[in-house]
């Protein structure tokens, strides 16, 4: 599907782990911040975005600035 994996394991690690907590925290919390539909949703969108590039290896805007974290 893609030319290669860009994404390496630490980073696969921290997107994982930062799109779940993006994903669910605001439906988890009742900070004053989440009552803003769009901040819910964006936190909700980027989220997702973050744990499809970690389950899948790649991420566009890497691809566009040239990054790999890949160690190979």
């Amino acid at each position: 599907m893609f030319k290669g994996a860009n994404v390496g394991a630490v980073d696969r690690v921290l997107r994982l782990a930062l799109g779940a907590l993006l994903a669910v925290l605001p439906f988890v919390t009742s900070l004053e911040l989440w009552a803003n539909p769009a901040a819910k949703w964006g936190a909700v969108a980027v989220g997702a975005v973050l744990i499809v590039t970690a389950l899948v290896r790649f991420c566009p805007l890497y691809r566009i600035v040239g990054a790999n974290t890949c160690g190979r």
